[in-house]
């Protein structure tokens, strides 16, 4: 049996430590147990858990688009380095996707996990040794190989 999410992030958050990224992937379909998995590892690690989605909307609300996509790296910044501790947990980061905001997701994680360790969970899938998010042809869609990071999931037993 598969060890369960929250169970994967614990152990993997004492790995990343050691890493030049701290970030750990969380990487599951929507319904795959990210967001109560991110809500246990929070309940016992006490590590402040953010709605990104809604933490930049708020912060980008009055912005223009080419605002918002120039302003949201040192938004998101802004949002992880006001969480307390050495480790925050990302949930809902979709609106990184977005394509008129023209960024790299996962450059902008690992930015991120340079100074914190972050878990972020990933509405995605993994396939051949690479983790993907959409579907190939739809406009969010992105691929990258699994590495420079951690992943949980409950696809993958590692």
């Amino acid at each position: 049996m598969a060890e369960p999410l929250g169970d994967q992030v614990l152990r993997k958050i004492g790995e990343a430590r050691e890493l030049y990224h701290r970030l750990i992937l969380m990487v599951g379909p929507a319904g795959s147990g990210k967001t109560s998995a991110l809500q246990e590892v929070s309940a016992s690690t006490s590590a402040p858990l953010v709605n990104v989605n809604l933490e930049l909307s708020r912060r980008m609300l009055d912005l223009t688009e080419r605002q918002r996509a120039l302003q949201l790296p040192r938004l998101l910044g802004e949002i992880v380095g006001e969480a307390t501790g050495e480790l925050v947990l990302l949930d809902n980061i979709e609106i990184l996707f977005d394509v008129h905001l023209k960024q790299d997701p996962l450059r902008l994680l690992q930015g991120l996990s340079r100074n914190k360790t972050v878990v972020a969970a990933w509405n995605g899938s993994i396939v051949d040794g690479h983790m993907t998010y959409a579907v190939p042809d739809h406009p969010e869609y992105r691929r990258y190989p699994i590495r420079d990071f951690l992943v949980a999931s409950p696809e993958v037993t590692t």
